[in-house]
Parts: structure tokens; sequence; C-alpha cells
């Protein structure tokens, strides 16, 4: 979409004065479609964001699994240039070297470049975002870059960049209004990022047969977690990883420590790595397994004595991940949670809530006043009634403007030792962890 020049101004001093322009300037916040940011990264001339690339798609785990990768060729000595979103805290998270968020000056820079280059095209926040991105990874000279889409695949600005290896960590339902109705039109719109004869690193365990068709008709060398070449096996306490060499050999990785964050991701970002040519060894993967942490996932911090929870889960698939968690970490204890949870008005609140009805004693609904899209507290508690009732387990809830009241409620009602599990979006979990300050580190993508 093209449009007659904007009126001339200064350009931005500031980081947060860029992000408030780029926020304001289109008219939707998603704008799907290749087009626009394909125009403008011709005009920028612009570099392949590394010499080796990994793009990763999904709907849950992507940003673990780019973690994982961080983690490991962090291990092995190699410079990593990660693009990753939404942020938490901070925009700079978005944009990593080395597992390290860059600085502000490096953020302006690269979006100055961007906004003399597009001229009369309009670009959206994330658009302009991801241009910058390249541009910063480029101008790093990482040895590799690990890209997040942000939505779907086919049409999401990260695709102009045809990768060297591709990952679809998951499949389930989110953002329909965007990428279809059922699992079948989302794995398709995922199955975009492949590339002829380039390997598709595929976790989902049941992927849709729509999707594999995609990937078949785009001529991708499919690598399925769960197959002969390439899978997960529980050994004791411990597990198993069998991934494939590119030459076709297989590679055991024995006595593996259960990470903390989805081990399909884990296992996505070994088979990734491997498939590049850059095979870590045993200790390495070890080590990334046993001490990968991202912010906002099952991160658990000790607050006045409560075992805090913070979880970005938003769907379905996310929640009874997060609820089967919770199941293992309380080891059958009769331990009570109070649950702070915020939704966006256009998810599947109901799918969200229902896994968790189970494990909660006490709700503490929150409404999200830094989301346009968020749904009030009075709505969720009204869903949250109804999926009790089904269920036949009572849930006793109040409602909160916000997730730092609601938070504030679910400190006093609990007790030492108790747990406290806050989930259901970025805009609920960003507000508790910058109440949480330091205590909340790590901000990152990992724990070296």
């Amino acid at each position: 979409m093209t449009t007659a020049p904007e009126t001339s101004s200064p350009s931005p001093q500031t980081l947060p004065d860029w992000l408030a322009l780029l926020e304001a300037r289109h008219p939707v916040a998603i704008e799907l479609g290749l087009d626009r940011v394909a125009a403008v990264a011709a005009r920028l001339q612009l570099p392949r964001p590394a010499p080796r690339v990994v793009t990763v798609a999904g709907t849950n785990g992507k940003g673990s699994c780019v973690a994982f990768m961080e983690a490991l060729l962090a291990a092995a000595g190699r410079r990593s240039g990660s693009y990753t979103s939404p942020h938490l805290l901070a925009y700079n998270e978005r944009v990593r070297i080395d597992g390290v968020p860059v600085a502000d000056a490096v953020l302006c820079a690269a979006f100055a470049r961007v906004e003399t280059a597009r001229g009369a095209t309009r670009l959206t926040y994330f658009e302009t975002g991801t241009l910058a991105a390249f541009l910063i990874l480029a101008d790093a000279g990482v040895d590799v870059a690990l890209l997040e889409v942000g939505m779907g695949g086919r049409l999401d600005a990260v695709n102009i960049v045809a990768p060297d290896v591709a990952v679809i960590t998951s499949i389930a339902l989110d953002h329909q209004a965007w990428l279809g109705s059922d699992r079948d039109a989302i794995g398709v719109e995922k199955a975009g990022i492949a590339r002829s004869q380039v390997p598709l690193i595929c976790g989902d365990p049941q992927p849709p047969a729509a999707m594999l068709a995609a990937l078949n008709d785009i001529g991708a060398r499919i690598i399925q977690l769960g197959s002969a070449d390439f899978s997960l096996h529980p050994r004791g306490d411990a597990i198993e990883l069998v991934c494939i060499t590119p030459d076709g050999q297989p590679l055991r990785y024995r006595g593996l420590p259960t990470p903390r964050l989805p081990s399909g991701s884990a296992a996505c970002a070994v088979q990734a790595l491997v498939s590049l040519g850059l095979t870590p060894d045993a200790v390495q993967v070890a080590r990334a397994f046993a001490d990968t942490r991202l912010a906002g996932r099952f991160q658990e911090i000790i607050w006045n004595g409560r075992r805090v929870i913070v979880d970005v889960a938003h769907n379905p698939a996310a929640a009874a991940l997060l609820a089967e968690r919770l199941r293992c970490l309380q080891g059958g204890a009769e331990t009570a949670v109070h649950a702070v949870v915020g939704v966006l008005g256009d998810k599947d609140i109901a799918g969200v809530l229902a896994p968790l009805v189970p494990e909660v004693n006490r709700w503490h609904c929150c409404g999200l006043p830094d989301a346009v899209r968020g749904a009030s507290a009075n709505q969720i508690a009204g869903l949250l009634y109804n999926v009790a009732v089904n269920q036949g387990v009572p849930a006793v809830s109040d409602c909160h403007l916000n997730p730092a009241a609601a938070f504030a409620t679910a400190l006093d009602a609990s007790r030492p030792g108790e747990v406290i599990l806050v989930f259901g979006s970025f805009y609920t979990v960003a507000p508790v962890l910058a109440l949480l300050g330091n205590d909340a580190a790590p901000a990152g993508g990992y724990n070296p």
C-alpha cells in the first residue's frame, strides 16, 4: 500500500519517540503481505542478516527454540543474532546479539535508515522493526541469524529472507482472524517459511495433513519429530535425543536433563544446528537443556515467600501445557494456587481458562488497560464461571482494573509457600515482572 508522502517533520531522537511514531503511523497494527516490506528492502539494498539463517515459526515454543539455539551457539563460541517478538519490558529485547539486547542508539540508527528508504511506502510497526533488525544483525557480523516469525509465516515480513534451515515448532489455534479457522489452514500459512531442498524441522508430533502436503509441494526436506530420524525418548529421569546429520547418519545425545522450557523446542533447536552443520557436542546440549531460561515462560520467582510463576500462555494449547507443568511442579502436594489472569478479547478465553480451572484455588481476573484489545475483568470472570460450572469445579474469583492490582490482592490473599500464577498475555505478565524488578531476572534469552 502506498500513499503520498507525509508532511516532513524532524526525525525522532529517542527510542520511545521512534516507537510512538511507528505505532501511530499505520492505520492497522497487522497487515500481512510481503510487497511493501520487500520494496523497502530493495531500496535499502538489504544485506543477508548473517551467513547462516534459521527461521522459526509455530504457534507456541518459538521463543524457547531461539533461546536454546542462542545458548548452544554461545557454548560453541559462535556469534548469534536474534530477532524475536513481542517484547516484555523493553523493545530492545527483540534484537539481541549473543543473547544481549542491543542499545537504544543502535535501534534508532536502524529505524532512521529504514525511514529514509521507505519513501511513500507505509510500513507497519512490525515491518519497520523487522527491516531494522536485519540491518542491525548484518552490521554486527554475527555467524548465525535466528529469526522468529511474528505471525503465520508465508506473508510475515521475516519471510523475505530465505532460511538455510526452517523450524515449525507447533501448530495450534491462534490468530484465526488472520491465519484461518483450523489447524490445516494455519499450518499451510506456517509452511510458507519453507524452501525447496532446505531442511524443515517440524516439532509438532501430529502436524496437519494440509501442512505436510504444502511442505511436500514446496520440496522441503522434512525432518519430523517423532520419526525414526528425529525423536525424544524418556530414559528414567533423563532424556535421549536422536537427531539426523546432513549425510543421513543418526546422532544420539544420551542422559539429557528435562529442560524447563518445552522439550520439543529444545529438540528442534539441536536438530536445526545439526542441519546447519554446526553440530553441538553432548556437554553443550546437556548444559543448554539444564540452564536455558526465557522470561515469561514458566518463569519462577520467589517473592515474599510465595512461588510466583509467570507465563505468557494465551491460547488453549499453551494453557494446557502450563496446567501440566503446574501439576508436575506441585508433585501432588496440596499447595494453594492463586491465579492472576488477563487475556486479549480476541483470544479463546474459555479455552485458555479451561485447562487451569482444576489447578487453581482462587482467581484474580484483571483488565489490560495497556492493550486496546484487552478483555475486561468482568468478561473473564463470567467466562470463568461458565467453564467452572461445566467442569463441576468451584471457581472463587474477584475482578481488578489491571494486573498490578490483581497481583497485590493475590499477594494479600496467599500465604508463604503458596503459588501465585500470572498468565494469559504478554500484557498481563509484563506489569508484574516490572513490579518484581531485579528479582525477575533473567530478562533475555538464556542463562549463560
